[in-house]
C-alpha cells in the first residue's frame, strides 16, 4: 500500500518499464495507489502482469509489451505510452537483465551476456530517456527515475555479474549527465540505488552466495530491501515534493553499504 495520499498523483501519467514483478510490480501498484495513471510495460507474459496489477484501477493502467533486447524497442515503447494519454509526466527506467558473465566463463556466454546487459540496461534504457528528455523540455518539465544498484557504487562482490555491475554504473552516469544539463529545463532526474532486495532476480544468485539464510545474515539489518520500500521511494519522488533531490543518488541497502 503506497504511503502517500491516494490523490498524490492524481492527474499525472506515468512509464514503468519491467512493471511485471519485483520493484517494478510493486512500484507501478503504489504509483497507481497514489492516483497515477501508469502505462506497465511487460515482455513475456501479459497475463502475469495483469495479475501482478491487478491493485491498479482498469481504468488508470495499460499494459504495454517490449522486448528491450530488440534495437528500438524502447523508441516505440515511449510513443505508445505517450499516445495512450497524450503525454507521459514521469518515467521510471527499471527493467533489467542479469546475465552471468564471470572472468573465467566461456567467451561466446562471455559476449552475449555483456551484449544482453549493454542492450537491456544501457541502450534502450538510453533511448527511452533520450525520448523522455525531448518530451519534457516541450511540455514543461517531468521526472526520470533511475534503477540503478550499490553495484554501480562498489562493484559487485559476485564476480559473475561483472557486466551487470558495469551497466548500472552507465546508466547512473547518464542520469546524473542528464539532471546536470535539463535541471533549469524543469527535468528531475534520480537514481535509486537498491541492495538486496527481496525478488525473483535477486534469488537467482542467491546459491553463489551461500544460500538466502546466508546472505540475510550478512546484511546488517538481517534481512532485504522489500519490493514496496523501493516502490513507496519511487512513488514520492514522482511527487516532484523535493525538486533539489536531482542529480542524487539515494542508497536503500539497510547500512550494509555507507558511503
Amino acid at each position: 500500500m503506497s504511503v502517500l495520499h491516494p490523490d498524490a498523483l492524481q492527474g499525472r501519467t506515468v512509464l514503468v518499464t519491467g512493471a511485471s514483478r519485483g520493484i517494478g510490480a510493486a512500484t507501478a501498484t503504489a504509483l497507481g495507489a497514489a492516483g497515477a495513471h501508469v502505462a506497465a510495460h511487460w515482455r513475456t507474459s501479459q497475463e502475469d502482469a495483469a495479475a501482478a496489477l491487478a491493485a491498479v484501477p482498469a481504468d488508470r493502467l495499460t499494459l504495454l509489451q517490449a522486448d528491450m533486447e530488440r534495437p528500438g524497442a524502447a523508441r516505440d515503447l515511449w510513443r505508445e505510452a505517450v499516445a495512450w494519454r497524450g503525454r507521459v509526466d514521469v518515467l521510471v527506467v527499471n527493467a533489467a537483465a542479469l546475465p552471468q558473465t564471470p572472468m573465467d566463463g566461456d567467451d561466446r556466454a562471455w559476449d552475449a551476456g555483456w551484449e544482453q546487459a549493454m542492450r537491456v540496461n544501457v541502450l534502450e534504457p538510453a533511448a527511452l530517456i533520450r525520448e523522455a528528455v525531448a518530451h519534457f523540455i516541450a511540455h514543461g518539465g517531468g521526472t526520470i527515475v533511475v534503477l540503478s544498484s550499490w553495484a554501480a557504487q562498489q562493484g559487485s562482490r559476485l564476480p559473475e555479474l561483472t557486466a551487470y555491475a558495469a551497466s548500472k554504473a552507465a546508466i547512473r552516469s547518464l542520469a546524473q549527465t542528464v539532471a546536470r544539463n535539463h535541471a533549469r529545463d524543469g527535468i528531475r532526474v534520480h537514481v535509486v540505488a537498491p541492495g538486496v532486495v527481496r525478488t525473483e532476480m535477486a534469488a537467482t544468485s542467491d546459491a553463489g552466495r551461500g544460500g538466502s539464510d546466508a546472505v540475510d545474515a550478512g546484511l546488517a539489518m538481517g534481512r532485504r530491501v522489500e519490493p514496496s520500500e523501493v516502490a513507496d521511494l519511487i512513488a514520492f519522488l514522482a511527487t516532484d515534493a523535493a525538486p533539489s533531490l536531482t542529480g542524487g543518488t539515494i542508497d536503500l541497502n539497510g547500512a550494509s553499504y555507507v558511503r
